[in-house]
């Protein structure tokens, strides 16, 4: 192998390269697919170094094998493998850096005949490193037999190497994040079958009972039990079908023929019925057109609450209003009977009673309210949109979030929990080292980084340090892994400018908590750490504000709003949000109010 020669960059060369790397840096931040990320890396790689041929390589380090994924130009051995002992790619994973030699006739092993004009020419590989471990190669070959390789171009095929390594993790990730995204769409077509077998076969069931009792009082008295046994057939049968509905997730049979409201009704008269009760309903507005789906799930959820009524209530009054608005529909049930503890019944596994009431109306994008206090009764609201918008997240921009730990497992758990509890955010990539987290930082442009405090060869201040330096504005959120010693390592990433403190087994609202409330500028300790460290930590780091946010600063004393500021800078509204949580953290405040005072 040749010596590197340290060569100047021409300025108009830089540009290029510049222009290079933010095309392929954009198309990382939308593309998945990986065949096509990878063709455009070693494409723009093997142009910016003025040459014509070039390979990517992927490395299996367990079969000691790698695969021939893309080959551009001449000797195509696209899908051929070939042992680690073997070509460039076998040199590369070896050394885990550019490796370049001043002919390929030098490469020990290799597969170009003698007779080929890249056998004499120069050819250069560097290393796609994951973790610190080969998971493929770039190599490029000169483009004439006097081409040679310098340090510049060593760096330059490293950083598109680099660009590899996140396009396959993105990659990875998405397929995971689908797979995932599938797996839980079939476990909640199981829920709502439960669900559909919980509500419709309870009630059907208790509807039986209710007139098989009638006939045996007929009978008692010497009347004609007939009729109730047939009405108690007819409910068996009506229960069988209903079963058979909610698992094929049919629709119930001539619901399209009674509205809502007598919907809603006849729930109301087998409350009646079952309880002895005698409900109020009421109804407002002008009826509208409700999209099934959500029509389904409103009934579902008046059909849960009065089940609860009739079970554990203990009521001697039932109010039912069903509210038309101008952009949704409202349904209350209130009765005052024993109330229950919120807090511990929400606690109770998904599936059944009022955490499954919850996730019904989350499903087609609303949300229900419950107020419920032990001996004066409980009020449920549900508030449904006439319509679905799409799987129920919200519009707008997704707040992007980079997730940073140097053990997979928790990798995997961390962009779960996020999912679970923040549908506004998207996990743009995950890393286990301060290289890779530097470099996505750079491509990706999160908005919040997620990060262990834990990670290999390196310290939390460094990972913070490393951060800012790229994007100062991203806030950063570490997950305490030694939550038994917390203070010092808390108060060390604090010092550095960490905004968020959670700890590892703080579940899925306290991390989407922490995330969303660090982009928004807060400074959160969540998941028991303020307890442990008695305080709020203290920040002691470099206070000092930047040119651009003393600009911020002078406008804000000034009186101006977010939108002025932006107006005036010629910088985003989200920009000035940033650099005034940026100024309000630095002066040690809580508000624009309190900096206004200070600054006298």
């Amino acid at each position: 192998m040749g010596e590197l020669r340290q060569t100047p960059i021409e300025p108009t060369r830089q540009r290029a390269w510049a222009e290079a790397i933010a095309a392929v840096a954009e198309d990382l931040a939308g593309e998945f697919r990986l065949q096509p990320l990878l063709e455009r890396i070693l494409r723009s790689a093997v142009e910016l170094l003025g040459c014509r041929s070039g390979s990517l390589c992927l490395i299996d380090s367990a079969a000691h094998t790698y695969l021939k994924q893309i080959d551009l130009e001449e000797g195509c051995q696209t899908g051929q493998v070939f042992s680690l002992d073997e070509g460039v790619t076998g040199a590369v994973a070896k050394a885990r850096k550019p490796v370049v030699y001043e002919a390929y006739s030098q490469v020990g092993r290799g597969h170009i005949e003698p007779h080929e004009p890249r056998y004499r020419r120069a050819v250069i590989g560097a290393p796609i490193l994951r973790h610190g471990s080969p998971i493929g190669s770039l190599v490029v070959f000169a483009g004439t037999d006097a081409q040679r390789f310098t340090q510049a171009d060593a760096d330059l095929l490293q950083h598109f190497a680099t660009h590899a390594a996140i396009a396959i993790a993105n990659s990875r990730l998405h397929g995971e994040s689908a797979a995932r995204a599938k797996a839980d769409a079939v476990v909640a077509e199981r829920e709502r079958s439960m669900l559909e077998l919980h509500d419709s076969v309870g009630r059907g069931l208790a509807t039986i009972i209710l007139k098989l009792g009638e006939a045996h009082q007929q009978l008692s008295r010497g009347g004609d039990a007939v009729p109730a046994l047939l009405d108690a057939q007819r409910s068996a049968e009506e229960t069988l079908n209903e079963g058979r509905r909610a698992v094929w997730g049919l629709r119930p049979a001539g619901h399209s023929r009674r509205s809502l409201a007598d919907s809603i009704r006849l729930d109301l008269e087998w409350l009646e019925a079952t309880t002895g009760l005698t409900p109020v309903f009421r109804e407002f507005g002008e009826p509208q057109e409700v999209a099934p789906g959500v029509e389904h799930q409103l009934l579902r959820i008046v059909g849960e609450a009065l089940a609860n009524v009739t079970q554990h209530a203990r009521a001697s009054m039932v109010r039912l209003g069903l509210v038309y608005g101008s952009d949704g529909i409202a349904v209350i049930v209130e009765d005052d009977g024993a109330g229950f503890d919120l807090d511990a019944e929400l606690a109770r596994p998904r599936g059944v009673g009022l955490p499954g009431l919850v996730a019904r109306a989350g499903q087609v994008g609303g949300r229900v309210r419950i107020d419920s206090t032990p001996g004066w009764g409980t009020r449920v609201r549900a508030d449904l949109p006439f319509h679905p918008a799409g799987n129920g997240v919200t519009d707008g921009p997704r707040l992007r979030v980079l997730v940073v730990h140097g053990q997979p497992a928790m990798r995997a758990g961390l962009v779960r929990l996020l999912a679970q509890s923040e549908p506004t955010v998207q996990v743009v990539a995950e890393v286990g080292e301060l290289t890779e987290a530097v470099e996505a930082v750079r491509l990706l442009r999160p908005d919040v980084v997620l990060a262990g405090t834990r990670l290999p060869g390196t310290t939390g201040p460094s990972l913070v340090t490393a951060v800012a330096a790229v994007d100062a504005a991203v806030g950063v959120v570490a997950v305490n892994d030694r939550p038994t010693a917390a203070e010092a390592e808390v108060r060390e990433w604090a010092a550095a400018g960490a905004r968020g403190f959670v700890n590892s087994d703080a579940d899925a609202t306290a991390v989407g908590r922490a995330v969303v409330g660090v982009a928004r500028g807060d400074v959160l300790v969540l998941g028991g750490m303020l307890e442990q460290l008695g305080g709020l930590p203290s920040v002691d780091g470099d206070l000092r504000l930047t040119q651009r946010e003393a600009e911020v600063r002078g406008l804000v004393e000034q009186g101006m709003a977010d939108k002025q500021i932006a107006h005036r800078l010629g910088i985003s509204v989200k920009t000035v949000e940033k650099h005034v949580s940026a100024v309000l953290r630095k002066a040690r405040v809580r508000s624009r109010t309190e900096l206004l005072v200070r600054s006298g």
